[in-house]
């Protein structure tokens, strides 16, 4: 992985876990979602009008993507009201690695280096090792699939970020979702959580991905999608020092093997 993807990779797993440790202060992380998503397609305006190119050819992959990131953001709330936190997130932002991985070999049929495998697999099982993974079959079907969502987009942007500048290509993704989410949480609800934090969400979530955009213009999708779950490490060190949460050996354990995988892309 060349060192420049590994530094836009780390940069958006730091934003990505400031956005989640903000969002998860809200008291109605839908709403608070939904605020954040305006807030994103607004900070991004300016540099997408000044950065403008999209081909025709990113068309397609626009369309894809701002589908599977709607479908991502209805499932991760739906999954939120019926299962616990502990049981879903890492299931997802573990699993997400290895089926971008599993879906780049079968639809684009690359075949990543013996060390991007090994990276790739351990940062996944060490996610679920910081988190911690318990619950029922359901709730862990349910990170399943918001997985299989993640490295839908994911291997879907590697290809379409091509075709087009970072930043209007992700206006266009977003503009679907930003406008739909909202419309269906309520407009009442949505307003009643409009804040600096949430607006700040909003902006941390651009940069994060604008980062990850411009990292997998350079790396593999599988790659750039075990890197940025790093974040979980990084949010979980913030929870230890923010919120005292407490940091046992089956979470160290975890953060090890997650700088073991991240060594091994950086290598590889």
């Amino acid at each position: 992985m060349p060192l420049d993807a590994l530094a836009l990779a780390l940069g958006a797993a730091v934003l990505h876990a400031l956005w989640n440790l903000l969002l998860a202060r809200e008291r109605d992380t839908e709403a608070a979602t939904a605020v954040a998503l305006i807030s994103l397609v607004g900070v991004l305006i300016l540099p997408a009008a000044l950065t403008w190119r999209v081909e025709a050819a990113a068309i397609p992959y626009v369309i894809g993507s701002a589908a599977l990131e709607l479908a991502y953001v209805g499932l991760l709330a739906a999954a939120y009201r019926r299962f616990d936190l502990s049981v879903v997130y890492p299931v997802a932002r573990g699993l997400a690695p290895m089926l971008a991985l599993v879906l780049t070999v079968v639809v684009a049929a690359s075949w990543p280096s013996a060390g991007e495998i090994g990276g790739v697999l351990a940062v996944g099982a060490g996610v679920m090792l910081v988190r911690g993974v318990r619950g029922g079959a359901r709730g862990l079907g349910a990170g399943g699939l918001i997985a299989a969502v993640i490295a839908g987009y994911t291997v879907v942007d590697r290809y379409g970020i091509h075709h087009a500048n970072a930043a209007p290509y992700l206006l266009l993704v977003m503009l679907g979702p930003a406008a739909l989410y909202p419309f269906g949480v309520g407009r009442r609800r949505v307003a009643a959580v409009v804040s600096p934090a949430t607006i700040l969400v909003g902006a941390a979530s651009a940069g994060a991905y604008l980062l990850v955009l411009l990292a997998l213009r350079l790396a593999s999708a599988p790659a750039v999608a075990a890197v940025r779950e790093t974040s979980v490490v990084i949010a979980t060190a913030l929870a230890a020092v923010v919120l005292h949460e407490r940091v046992g050996a089956a979470r160290l354990a975890g953060a090890a093997l997650v700088v073991a995988g991240v060594v091994l892309l950086a290598v590889s």
